[in-house]
């Protein structure tokens, strides 16, 4: 599968050559979700599935995704040996030639079949139900529209013809002022804004306000708890998760499990004991009885389901939980330097002076940018004005620390 951008003909092609080389049949399914694919890849029994897509990123990024026959994400070891093989043009003994190379089959109905099997994920009816939808001119600018209809919402569109260079374009999910003035010029009952691939949700309550991912888990948990299905009493975060979400899921007799950011973590954790919801603040739920790996359009009829079997306005919802504030500052240190920070004494001390004054009531979040010479400081608490200031002066003394300075 592939979001809309134009470079992904081009990606498709060779990689399909590539896999078709190798002895393999290739389904080409077309412009589909990321999640579509980790479901469709279950439902055809493919020996694995491939997303051509650069996420929420603009359009001159783009990137390949792998799922495993069960459609989770392939581990990190796994795709280290595949760079390993690529990087250093590793022989591979398999040549198939003459009959042995594969086909390519079309996957016509590859985009009908999740829609389905979405509707068979709630038995609630949404008549009467007016959804304001944003869909980034990306993978789900035919499907999100078509599958709400079908499902009887009432639903305003925008950003739904992809051209192949407008993904991600000051629209969708990174860009929630365009959906939460929809909501409001419109009256209605929810916005939804989709991301280029489709694996999260950004959602807007009636009044236009934010319900991010850490809502969502609230709002979602607290369902599945009341009828008996959340697994434990527990969701999966991450160490990004607002600690609003600790507070109020500990205020109902509930858990949040945090591992290191990335929906993959999530989701080991919650394979690991057993957990069926977790997810990111970035808006990359799982719902692991349904799919396994974010599904923003699945995430969105979950969350309206909710809200019209609650008979509540998603702002009543939204208000279940009250964030921390959170201030994150970017220190800039040697790249060499950006995992050992820990290992500086002056730095390590600092922390822990911070994370004792809050008392328990705040919280110091350190992490390394994967891609870039930065050291990220996330510091949460209850006073903005306090935190901002503390977060500066912990970003400087980094980079003061371990800066080219």
């Amino acid at each position: 599968g592939k979001d809309t951008r134009k470079s992904g003909d081009m990606l498709e092609a060779a990689l399909t050559a590539g896999i078709l080389s190798m002895g393999v049949d290739v389904v080409e399914l077309g412009v589909v979700p990321t999640p579509a694919v980790a479901y469709l890849t279950r439902k055809y029994e493919a020996l694995a599935g491939v997303v051509i897509s650069a996420s929420h990123n603009p359009i001159e990024y783009n990137g390949i995704k792998f799922f495993n026959s069960n459609g989770f994400k392939l581990n990190d070891k796994i795709e280290e040996e595949m760079e390993k093989i690529i990087l250093e043009n590793e022989e591979i003994s398999s040549r198939p030639i003459k009959g042995d190379i594969g086909k390519i089959l079309w996957g016509k109905e590859a985009f009908r079949d999740y829609m389905e099997y979405l509707k068979t994920t709630i038995d609630i009816d949404l008549s009467g139900v007016k959804v304001a939808v944003d869909c980034g001119n990306g993978a789900l600018s035919k499907i999100a529209p078509e599958l709400l209809k079908e499902m009887g919402a009432d639903i305003i569109v925008v950003n739904d013809k992809p051209n192949g260079v407008n993904i991600n374009l000051k629209c969708g999910s990174t860009n929630p002022d365009i959906i939460k003035t929809l909501v409001l010029e419109t009256k209605a009952d929810i916005g939804l804004s989709f991301d280029g691939d489709a694996d999260r949700l950004i959602a807007v309550d009636e009044l236009g306000n934010i319900v991010d991912g850490d809502h969502i888990l609230a709002i979602c948990g607290t369902n599945l708890e009341k009828k008996g299905k959340l697994k434990n009493d527990t969701v999966v975060g991450t160490v990004m998760t607002n600690m609003g979400l600790d507070v109020y899921m500990k205020s109902k007799g509930m858990n949040v499990e945090k591992v290191k950011v990335g929906d993959r973590y999530v989701i080991e954790e919650m394979l690991r004991a057993g957990y069926v919801l977790g997810g990111e603040q970035s808006g990359h739920i799982i719902f692991l009885e349904h799919n396994t790996t974010g599904d923003g359009l699945l995430t969105a009829i979950q969350l309206i389901s909710v809200m019209v079997e609650a008979g509540e306005k998603l702002s009543q919802l939204n208000n279940i939980m009250t964030n921390f504030p959170q201030v994150l500052i970017n220190a800039k240190v040697k790249n060499e330097c950006k995992n050992t920070y820990m290992e500086d004494e002056v730095i390590r001390s600092e922390i822990k002076k911070i994370e004792e004054m809050f008392h328990g009531e705040g919280r110091v979040v350190i992490r390394p940018s994967g891609t870039e010479p930065l050291v990220r400081v996330m510091i949460e608490g209850k006073e903005e004005d306090k935190i901002t200031k503390i977060a500066t002066e912990l970003a400087n003394l980094i980079e003061e620390r371990l800066g080219n300075n």
